[in-house]
């Protein structure tokens, strides 16, 4: 019997003005296609996060729900932080996956 591997990703996108939005998910590429062609409505939607700027990787649902929401009540400084030491130049991480 296998043990079936888990995945779950707590994630920013952000828009070209860089306004952030903070999710959690079981398929990161998925997940980033429906905010790129604004298929999820409500604020990623209206302010075009589409670029995924930051993400973390968790074996555990519980882990990833409770990231998100320590991420969500984090400052904007605070968040800002946590892109810029993983990802300086905010290039959209999910670039290559469309190739």
């Amino acid at each position: 019997m296998s043990v079936k591997d888990h995945h779950y990703y707590v994630y920013i996108v952000a828009s070209r003005t860089r306004v952030l939005y903070c999710g959690m998910t079981n398929s990161i590429q998925r997940r980033v296609e429906e905010h790129r062609s604004g298929t999820i409505p409500g604020f990623s939607q209206k302010y075009k996060c589409e670029r995924l700027v930051w993400f973390e990787h968790f074996q555990y649902v519980t882990n990833a729900i409770d990231r998100e929401k320590e991420i969500k009540g984090w400052s904007r400084a605070k968040k800002l932080a946590l892109i810029e030491k993983q990802n300086p130049s905010w290039h959209d991480l999910s670039e290559d996956w469309r190739k």
